[in-house]
């Protein structure tokens, strides 16, 4: 399958961002509502009904990313019941449009001012392997971090658009686990829907 980018200048990466957005089933307001729904509702909860996130557990960006991948396809399967579902197998997006795969979507989540991807999302035949596809539909989360001094993070930026295998570029070195996003990818093929 081609990109939707493919014969376009990246002066025209604007417009069909918008487009590919505007015939996605879910509204721009509500992807952005049910994030902060997920992030709010983490910053409520409590481990074993004793620990408060926030108060007595600090958790890291990991460990919030994992909380808001399961947390915001949760909220959507609530919504949306047998429309959307979480991710069940390795090759589902982490949130499934079950009658149309090609709506599903990623979430990449990060306390940096960009997302990343595991060292396969740069490999050249990775959307050929095994494993879910790199292209398609992608929900772009940044938030602050925990730290001693502050304990009430919140959501920085959410973007959401499409995002193709070759826009992700793996790190040189043998042991790097990083693929970065390209710059371009991150401005044009993301639209900015809350934050700066």
């Amino acid at each position: 399958m081609g990109s939707p980018y493919d014969g376009h200048s990246v002066r025209e990466w604007d417009r069909i961002t918008q487009q590919l957005i505007d015939e996605h089933p879910l509204e721009e307001e509500e992807i952005v509502e049910v994030v902060l729904e997920a992030w709010e509702s983490i910053m409520q909860t409590k481990i074993g009904g004793k620990l408060q996130i926030g108060v007595d557990v600090l958790p890291s960006p990991q460990i919030l990313g994992n909380y808001l991948h399961m947390l915001t396809a949760a909220i959507f399967a609530e919504r949306y019941p047998g429309i959307w579902r979480g991710e069940i197998d390795k090759s589902d997006k982490d949130v499934v449009y079950i009658n149309d795969d090609y709506y599903s979507f990623e979430i990449k989540t990060s306390s940096q001012n960009s997302i990343y991807g595991n060292r396969s999302y740069g490999q050249p035949n990775s959307d050929n392997s095994s494993g879910k596809a790199k292209f398609g539909y992608y929900l772009a989360i940044n938030f602050e971090k925990f730290t001693q001094t502050h304990r009430h993070p919140v959501i920085k930026r959410i973007k959401f658009g499409w995002i193709d295998h070759s826009d992700w570029h793996a790190q040189a070195a043998a042991t790097g686990q990083n693929s970065t996003l390209d710059r371009d990818a991150w401005n044009h093929k993301l639209k900015l829907l809350y934050g700066s």
